[in-house]
This record gives C-alpha cells, structure tokens and sequence, in this order.
C-alpha cells in the first residue's frame, strides 16, 4: 500500500523516534514503505517520513541502475564513520526540490536488526554509506536543511516553498 510522504515542515520530521518492535505490523509497514520509495521513485525512506515515529528505515542504493536489492533496517544504529567527510548532492523526499550539499562519510559501519530477527554488523561504502547516514538522520528529526549554512539554508526553504 503506498503511503503518504509527509513534506517539510511537518513537525514529525524533527522528532527523535523510538525504537522499533519487530513483529508482524512491523514488517507490513516495511513492506508499505519499499512500495512506496520504489513508487516515488527514491533509494531510502525513514518511518518518520510516512508518519511512524520509529527507528526504521528502508533502502535500495542500486534499483536505479540495476536489479533491485531492498534492505529493511531496525533499530539500527551507526557504529563507525569511517574516512574523511566528502560534500555531496542529497535531495530528500520530504523536501521536494532542492539538491543540497551535505558533508557524509564515505563508509560507515552500521548494527542493525533485519525483518527476520537477525542482528546485522556491516561496512557501507559509496553511495550506500550516503544513504544510510541520510536515512539514520531522519530517525533523529534531522534533515538536510540541518546540515546547511544559514544562507544555504534559507535559499533551499525559499525553493520548497516557491
């Protein structure tokens, strides 16, 4: 079932979320959440971003360029940012419009819980590891707008609302 985006400034979009309880509604609003990113089209979608405030993520880093590879993250948790920041272009689907320019790690390190009970340890790099740190953000009600300059800032906030 596609689910409603919700668009900055929604307040829920700033609000640290709690953790997650894998069960069975879990895994449907998972599954509602892969439809609606593909459907967007997007590679990543945060609970908070359809109204759940909870620590869940989906992500497909390569359906774009190839056969699709879906990934649920529970309660998942950045362990390592591993190499120098690199600046690069984020767009969000909560914030329609403007690409921003965010300072990500090129790798990272992440624990998370899979769909079937599993605990996950593993490295993401490129543009996986982009993804993830912009997902995780959203389950702290951070958005891209944070990470900007107050002058970078206010032009994205004029773009969204124009």
């Amino acid at each position: 079932m596609l689910l409603p985006i919700l668009r900055w400034p929604d307040p829920r979009l700033s609000v640290r979320c709690d953790p997650a309880v894998l069960d069975d509604g879990l895994r449907a609003l998972a599954a509602d959440m892969l439809e609606t990113m593909y459907a967007a089209p997007g590679r990543g979608l945060a609970a908070p971003q359809v109204g759940h405030l909870l620590r869940l993520f989906v992500m497909d880093a390569t359906w774009k360029e190839g056969t699709p590879a879906p990934q649920v993250f529970v309660n998942p948790e950045i362990v390592d940012l591993l190499g120098d920041p690199v600046v690069g272009p984020e767009g969000c689907l909560s914030i329609p419009g403007p690409v921003t320019q965010v300072a990500r790690a090129p790798s990272v390190r992440m624990r998370w819980t899979a769909l079937d009970g599993q605990a996950q340890d593993q490295v993401l790099t490129g543009f996986a590891a982009i993804c993830v740190q912009h997902e995780y953000d959203h389950l702290d009600g951070i958005l891209t707008l944070d990470h900007l300059s107050v002058e970078a800032r206010a032009k994205a906030e004029a773009e969204v609302l124009a």
